[in-house]
């Protein structure tokens, strides 16, 4: 499997006008792949993100690149191109908007510090990995490219590890890019996310040990269990809403995994 397509796409993206931009992900070109799944289609459609960061550490893991992040990353591939840039140079600028930023960024800094994984990497805190480290972190998803569930964002239904049509895109995108960084700690944003990992552990594309499950998804909807994650709120004064036992839990199980790196 190929593992940059920009090059591909590349004059395609270069010509599109900034209104085209706004409406690519529904042109029939950007279309990698389409499947019924019972009564819905499925898409997977081409954003650049493509470039791998093989001297990566750590590998942030989210679900999948939704229409405005994709969007932004054709934006960022067309300046390139059009600037000169070949498409491989291109790519790696595109993918610097799979860059966590806001409340999700220092939500990621002040887990990773907290369970021992900064320090692990060398770093003072976390977050050098968007300053001056920025060679140590990679960004990915579990399904990498866009994928559009009647042409809305994929939220983990269908299953991708369940569902034959996701897990092929899954085994062919996700897994040969993380097969390239072996001995980088991977860290999955959410359980869909966590479950995929363990899958593509057992195809033998990633090791388990790595895999740091459990930490809460860095989102500002999540705050009240990152603040028990974090011990900011104590156990008995958590909503109902959230498992302080399962987050506690999680927590001692990757310093544990962390140490063990």
């Amino acid at each position: 499997m190929t593992v940059n397509l920009l090059p591909n796409f590349a004059r395609l993206i270069a010509t599109l006008s900034e209104s085209d931009l706004h409406s690519a992900l529904d042109n029939p070109e950007f279309i990698l792949d389409s499947k019924v799944v019972g009564s819905k289609t499925i898409t997977m459609n081409y954003a650049p993100f493509d470039h791998v960061n093989r001297a990566a550490k750590v590998v942030i893991v989210g679900l999948t690149p939704g229409r405005q992040q994709a969007t932004n990353a054709l934006k960022a591939a067309r300046l390139a191109l059009n600037k000169g840039l070949d498409p491989f140079a291109a790519s790696k600028k595109a993918k610097v908007v799979a860059s966590f930023s806001g409340p999700m960024r220092s939500n990621l800094v002040r887990m990773f510090d907290s369970v021992g994984l900064s320090r692990r990497l060398g770093l003072d805190t976390a977050a050098s990995l968007w300053t001056d480290n920025t060679e140590l972190a990679h960004f990915t998803s579990l399904l990498r490219y866009p994928v559009f569930v009647d042409g809305k964002d994929w939220s983990g239904q269908p299953d991708a590890v369940r569902t034959d049509a996701l897990r092929k895109w899954l085994d062919a995108y996700t897994g040969e890019e993380l097969s390239k960084l072996r001995g980088a700690v991977l860290v999955p944003l959410g359980p869909k996310v966590a479950e995929g990992l363990q899958y593509l552990a057992k195809q033998g594309k990633v090791e388990e040990r790595l895999i740091l499950t459990g930490l809460p998804h860095p989102s500002g909807a999540n705050a009240e269990r990152i603040a028990c994650f974090l011990g900011d709120k104590p156990p008995h004064l958590v909503s109902v809403k959230t498992n302080a036992d399962a987050l506690l839990t999680a927590r001692k199980s990757i310093m544990a995994r962390v140490e063990a790196i």
